[in-house]
């Protein structure tokens, strides 16, 4: 493979998240092309195909996968739907990224990833806030000791959505809830610095629908650091991060996700670093998938399978405590 290579991307579901990724890897990423798009109807895949240029599109999932003329097949379907997805695309001999929560439960996702190793098929989920450049670069100034030690970390995403449920944030059937929704990014975010936690606890406002609708949690660890960490789906919240250091401390700007700003306070002395806003963000994520397999890659050193896995305990530890349990697991 080299540099000039040309890959060949598939996306499965045709949606606002979908819809968001197609425009900005047709802007932003060399060496890309749309090649086919499925939906559950010809008429929302053809719709969506000319409004960006792709020349395949297809009724079903499943007919992206197969398409031999896809090299990338990104996955933006309903929770409920990602573990079989993925499977007929590895299956299929397809590189994969998958939109978070990766699947519904760290089974689904380890048997995933081990089917994908056993396959040499390269598999990612889409924690596309990784690979935005500004939380490139609080990693590496966390990494270079710059805060001292780690000590604390605190996350909150929250927002008020209208109650409906039949939507995705509410039906326990599409894996609704907070901590599949948005909870996952602050879990993402505290499990890059500390990784995975010995302590796991927290408590859930279970709605109607069976739910999550708010809830908090902390992890702790062994060297006495934790994550302190909410989210909701009712509820109005700062959505910013921030990280305690031994030296230090830094505040990830709202909304802490998709952030283009960081401020970083040392012995008084204050700097905000800010980055660029030109685009939605997505494409980061689908340059290091090009980079990933342009290197024969089968995972990426950034959001690796072992990433997705502790995300993904974390989350089923916190549901079995809240005793939320979704239809076909």
């Amino acid at each position: 493979m080299t540099e000039t290579r040309t890959f060949r991307w598939g996306i499965m579901a045709t949606g606002r998240i979908s819809r968001k990724f197609a425009a900005d890897l047709k802007k932003h990423v060399p060496n890309a092309k749309l090649a086919a798009v499925g939906s559950r109807t010809h008429e929302a895949a053809g719709t969506f195909a000319l409004e960006f240029g792709i020349p395949a599109h297809y009724g079903s999932y499943e007919e992206v996968a197969h398409d031999p003329n896809v090299d990338i097949v990104y996955i933006g379907t309903p929770n409920n739907l990602h573990y079989q997805n993925i499977k007929t695309c590895i299956d299929a001999g397809k590189a994969v990224l998958c939109e978070k929560p990766f699947t519904l439960n760290a089974d689904q996702a380890q048997d995933l990833i081990d089917l994908a190793q056993r396959k040499n098929v390269f598999l990612m989920e889409a924690m596309w806030s990784r690979f935005l450049p500004a939380h490139q670069a609080l990693a590496q100034l966390v990494k270079r000791g710059e805060i001292g030690e780690v000590r604390m970390i605190q996350a909150s995403f929250g927002f008020r959505a209208q109650y409906d449920p039949t939507s995705r944030l509410f039906d326990p059937v599409l894996g609704g809830g907070g901590l599949l929704d948005v909870g996952v990014y602050t879990l993402a975010f505290a499990t890059r610095y500390l990784g995975m936690p010995t302590h796991i606890s927290g408590f859930a406002d279970v709605g109607a629908t069976g739910v999550d609708e708010q809830a908090g949690y902390i992890l702790g660890y062994p060297s006495g650091a934790m994550a302190v960490l909410t989210c909701g789906v009712r509820t109005n919240m700062i959505n910013e991060a921030r990280i305690f250091g031994s030296k230090g401390r830094v505040r990830v700007h709202e909304r802490f996700h998709d952030a283009t700003q960081f401020t970083i306070e040392i012995d008084g002395d204050t700097q905000t670093h800010q980055y660029d806003t030109s685009a939605i963000g997505l494409h980061h994520q689908a340059i290091e998938v090009q980079r990933c397999l342009s290197e024969g890659l089968v995972q990426s050193p950034t959001m690796s399978h072992d990433d997705t896995l502790a995300i993904m305990r974390i989350m089923d530890s916190l549901r079995k405590q809240w005793k939320i349990r979704y239809p076909g697991e």
